[in-house]
């Protein structure tokens, strides 16, 4: 048994949809969640610029004595995988977990005509890391579209209305004409627009969340690795940890929004990435 917490990364709020599900399927584990808002979006920053502000602030997660790592942004999995996964995984022995390959194996199984759309930040597109995910897979045929406005709704907390519709029309038209019948939601913030998502796709097309699928994966490891919390080591139940390199006041009313309850102090830490402009 080992009772130090989960820590969750992302570059913003998004991750909250992986904590969530990771809470609901593991309630007595306790996470550190941070989130990455004084620098976010990633998604439209150089890919180098991403790897050093990811592995920055899962330095910040390692140092606060977290059992395991969850790389909550597809961006930063695509930037910064493999360093992470030698730096803590391997030197540190941290299971590092990540979003990618959950939502592309969850896509493979729910497909029917084995075309798949992947919507995602521009950074994860061009990385290719969903293509590299599928490639293996025969007869599937793969549609990518970068929607960055998507993540500057949902840290303006708009998850509804007319501008964000329109924009979801301009951006889900090539997948639509492609006839794509799975689309995978290739950043975790986007699960807080499935409504208007699923709206403009239509009933015939089934939305992908790596959250579930990423919850599944970190039970197997804490499981396998005997790392499950003891609910009776302390007689409480989790205290979970949020800490935020952005405003101390937006982010706490946007996390008890999208998160619930869960949600109590969050905590301001200053972080800069060594060598590396904001």
């Amino acid at each position: 048994m080992d009772n130090a917490p989960i820590g969750i990364f992302d570059s913003g709020l998004g991750g909250l949809t992986v904590a969530r599900a990771i809470i609901d399927k593991l309630p007595d584990e306790q996470i550190l969640y941070l989130g990455d808002t004084a620098r976010t979006p990633y998604g439209s920053r150089p890919i180098a610029q991403a790897r050093a502000f990811t592995l920055t602030c899962l330095d910040e997660l390692a140092s606060r004595g977290v059992k395991a790592i969850v790389i909550a942004c597809n961006t930063a999995t695509a930037a910064a995988l493999s360093d992470a996964r030698e730096r803590y995984w391997i030197d540190a022995q941290i299971p590092v977990i990540e979003v990618i390959t959950p939502a592309a194996r969850q896509a493979v199984s729910t497909t029917r005509n084995g075309k798949i759309g992947v919507i995602a930040t521009a950074a994860t597109v061009q990385s290719e890391a969903y293509l590299n995910a599928l490639a293996a897979v025969p007869n599937i045929e793969v549609h990518q579209q970068a929607c960055p406005r998507f993540v500057e709704f949902v840290e303006a907390g708009v998850t509804t209305g007319k501008e964000l519709e329109d924009v979801a029309r301009e951006y889900l038209a090539p997948l639509k004409e492609a006839g794509v019948d799975t689309l995978i939601l290739g950043c975790t913030h986007y699960p807080l627009l499935t409504g208007v998502i699923g709206r403009v796709m239509g009933h015939g097309v089934a939305l992908v969340t790596s959250s579930e699928a990423t919850a599944n994966v970190t039970y197997n490891e804490l499981t396998d690795r005997g790392l499950l919390h003891d609910p009776w080591a302390d007689g409480q139940g989790p205290q979970h940890q949020f800490l935020t390199t952005g405003s101390g006041t937006k982010f706490p009313k946007l996390a008890r929004r999208f998160l619930g309850p869960e949600v109590g102090q969050v905590d301001r830490v200053n972080l800069q990435a060594p060598g590396v402009i904001a």
